[in-house]
């Protein structure tokens, strides 16, 4: 993984909230509305943490219908293990100044 790409999980992953959604969601999917209540949340704003955490691939998102045909998305936590230490680190910026060559 190179710099940028191991600031960008960092900074998903720097937020209360957020934090709070991964807590959340590591016990059982949920639908957006069920976690918006449990978060006490507007759906707007859970929406853009749910995004930013899908786009780092800590969640993942599907959609599902009921029988009277409404769309329900739910959000589940993907198992991910993030080790930051200074070879990490080291290891980043060499594979990040690799790829500017």
């Amino acid at each position: 993984m190179e710099a940028q790409q191991l600031i960008e999980r960092m900074l998903a992953l720097a937020n209360g909230h957020r934090f709070r959604i991964i807590s959340i969601l590591a016990a059982e999917p949920l639908h957006v509305s069920e976690l918006a209540r449990r978060l006490k949340m507007s759906r707007a704003l859970l929406y853009m943490h749910l995004q930013r955490l899908e786009a780092e691939g800590f969640i993942t998102g599907r959609l599902e219908l009921t029988d009277d045909g409404k769309a329900f998305k739910y959000f589940d936590v993907v198992p991910f293990e993030l080790n930051l230490d200074v070879s990490t680190i080291v290891a980043a910026v060499k594979r990040s100044q690799e790829s500017e060559n």
